[in-house]
């Protein structure tokens, strides 16, 4: 992945490009036209269903290339594509919206418009490439490059054999067996060629399967969970943490919602997506706007389609991906220009030889014989299979190592690599944030739960330490998805933000049993993390002792932790905050956060019984409870760690000649150091 500016190479070419949507060579099995919202009313209100076909019909009497957004549509150049993304849906009242759509924001579509909008658009999916035909793909390994040399040798030895037959009594045969042998031998490392690539296209296609098969949706007023393909624009459909954005969704509410664009935009932070339109220019940065096959991780939204299929950002950055022509493979290249030296200095030798013969007075026909024998000795037969045989060993050691080889000629491409320009979130690093360090009792531990580490850590014996971790593990919403007992806690997975799953993961690993934790001690009030505050307040039952029935557990931007805290908990003590703990908290903090770290603080509160017995009723809107002279516990800080092979893999391709780049962000320059990049 080509890295530049923060961003994966594929979002800053989609940002600046529209693509037209489904060519006819990219044609689908399953993703749709997305509706010209042009072609609406100027007024912006939607036409009725019965509309359609009058509106499809008068379309069909404009040119070709402007008659569709769907099927059909081919760019003549890349420079098509080369338009900024044009849209308003982002910014327009949503009134207008819904009147475009044709939609209601409570009720949504009925199920007939539904039907009709599916018809006129086709289902919501992506358009594959179009296939080669099998037997297409036959043919090129059977006469494709050195094969066609060979095929070419076996020819002019059946000539060969063919005017000997016809001028005399005396026929060798050694012209037939060697043309055979040219010939079962093309034909061989042709169906092995053809077997390979077969055999990787079926695994790619088991793939296909990978992707979300229901939304839930509004239509008639009622929910409903329909199958993804099946969704249309104007759809009202409602989202959670844990599930897949189906469509490019237009948020219309949303209560702490987050996404994870990692494998869009390379930002490994969770997104927070809110109705509010906050970019009017570009709807790529924006916040009202959800993206097609990122994922939700906390938090929950209700939204409208407003772009489906190839329509939708990914689809457009997956159909220029597919657009483009490839160039021929470096072992093409040379298998080309191999041909062409052998074919010459072959030729040139017969040619030659041939007229050394009609000089020395043989007969024509002898010299004819001779000229094919030269030319044929000069063909390297084993040459193509030596060539398939060692491809083959290298794709089933790539295999071995979980890598897939569509085409046995992209194993010698890889081996061509001199410079590999790497992204670093998912690609260098594990792309799930991992707590690094604490900082309580005034000392930074170490804690390491990187996926080496999956059994219990072990902590010295602390009060403080025990209360961090309470803190952590209750003010945190991230869950573990259910059926994961077997798996190692490291690597489960989890619904929720990265830094949440990061502490939750943490906390099973050090004190274990995180939901007994949270049973134990019932949440009975929450303030939600906002990016105004800058702190999430969750307040439980606590049985501990009969002078307190609740505790307020607190946790974010550690300054604003502690400008909150007037107390400070160190080895089993109380102290006030003075400004020597509050240099020995700053000095901390910037030690941590100089190491390419996310910080966070944590501080808690007893409240006393008396102001706040059993059954009092919390509210976070009201907020009738303390949230200054609280507690500092400490500081927990997080970062996504280099995976465990990087750096052993950048050390092998240094020692192969290759050079490796990443981007020059100070966070980069800190990962790039742990993998010896510098």
């Amino acid at each position: 992945m080509l890295f530049k500016y923060g961003r994966t190479e594929s979002y800053r070419v989609a940002t600046q490009v529209i693509l037209p949507v489904a060519q006819q060579d990219v044609n689908v099995g399953k993703e749709p036209n997305l509706v010209d919202l042009d072609r609406m009313t100027k007024d912006g209100d939607a036409k009725p269903v019965e509309a359609i076909n009058a509106h499809q019909s008068s379309a069909q009497q404009q040119p070709k290339m402007e008659k569709s957004r769907g099927r059909g549509r081919k760019p003549h150049t890349i420079e098509n594509l080369k338009k900024e993304v044009e849209m308003d849906e982002h910014h327009i009242p949503l009134s207008e919206l819904y009147r475009r759509l044709g939609t209601d924001p409570e009720l949504g579509l009925t199920d007939e418009q539904a039907r009709q909008i599916l018809i006129r658009d086709g289902p919501n999916s992506l358009t594959p490439p179009k296939k080669v035909p099998e037997w297409v793909k036959f043919a090129r390994n059977l006469f494709g490059g050195f094969a066609m040399l060979l095929w070419i040798g076996a020819i002019l030895c059946f000539i060969a054999y063919g005017v000997e037959l016809a001028t005399s009594d005396d026929v060798i045969t050694d012209n037939v067996y060697l043309g055979t042998v040219l010939a079962v031998v093309v034909i061989v490392t042709g169906c092995f060629q053809y077997y390979q690539e077969a055999k990787s296209s079926k695994i790619m296609e088991s793939f296909k399967d990978m992707v979300p098969h229901y939304a839930l949706v509004v239509r008639g007023g009622q929910k409903k969970n329909v199958r993804t393909e099946e969704l249309v624009i104007g759809d009202i459909v409602e989202m959670r943490g844990g599930d897949r954005v189906p469509a490019d969704i237009r948020i219309i509410a949303a209560q702490s919602f987050k996404v994870d664009n990692s494998s869009l935009t390379g930002e490994s932070e969770p997104q927070s997506r809110s109705a509010e339109c906050t970019n009017m220019e570009n709807p790529l940065e924006t916040k009202n706007l959800a993206f097609f096959s990122t994922n939700a991780v906390e938090g929950t939204a209700r939204g409208i389609v407003v772009n489906i299929g190839d329509h939708t950002l990914m689809g457009r950055i997956a159909h220029l991906a597919s657009g483009l022509e490839t160039g021929q493979t470096p072992i093409a290249r040379e298998i080309t220009r191999f041909i062409h030296l052998i074919t010459g200095v072959a030729v040139f030798l017969g040619v030659t030889f041939f007229i050394i013969a009609f000089i020395l007075g043989y007969q024509w026909l002898d010299a004819v014989i001779f000229l094919i024998g030269i030319i044929v000795a000069n063909v390297p037969e084993g040459l193509l299979a030596t060539v398939t045989v060692c491809l083959t060993l290298t794709a089933k050691r790539m295999a071995s190592k979980n890598c897939l080889v569509k085409n046995l000629e992209a194993v010698e491409t890889l081996g061509s690599t001199s410079t590999i320009c790497s992204d670093k979130t998912g690609t260098l690093t594990q792309n799930r944030m991992t707590v690094a360090h604490m900082w309580y009792d005034d000392a930074i531990v170490e804690a390491d739960t990187s996926e080496h580490q999956s059994n219990k850590a072990t902590f010295g014996s602390s009060s403080t330490f025990d209360a961090l971790t309470h803190i952590a593990a209750l003010c945190n919403k991230a869950e573990f998805k259910p059926g994961q007992e077997d798996v190692p806690i490291i690597k489960r997975e989890c619904t929720g933000d990265a830094s949440e799953s990061a502490l939750l993961k943490c906390m099973e690993i050090t004190v274990g049993d995180v939901a007994g934790w949270r049973k134990k001690f019932k949440k009975v009030c929450e303030i939600p993390f906002n990016s105004t505050n800058k702190y999430q307040v969750s307040i439980h039952e606590y049985n501990g002792d009969p002078e307190h029935a609740y505790l307020l557990v607190m946790k974010g931007a550690p300054e604003r932790i502690f400008e909150r805290c007037s107390t400070i908990a160190c080895r089993g003590q109380d102290y006030e905050i003075d400004a020597e703990w509050t240099n020995k908290f700053q000095q901390s903090y910037l030690q941590l956060g100089g190491l390419g770290e996310r910080v966070l603080g944590f501080c808690d509160m007893l409240l006393p019984v008396s102001k706040f017995p059993h059954g009092f009723e919390f509210s976070g809107d009201d907020q009738n409870f303390p949230l200054d002279g609280l507690r500092f516990v400490g500081l927990i800080s997080m970062i996504d760690p280099p995976r465990a092979a990087v750096p052993d893999a950048v050390s092998k391709c240094r020692s192969a000649g290759i050079k490796v780049s990443i981007g020059d962000h100070y966070t980069y320059q800190l990962i790039a150091s742990s993998i010896y990049l510098l």
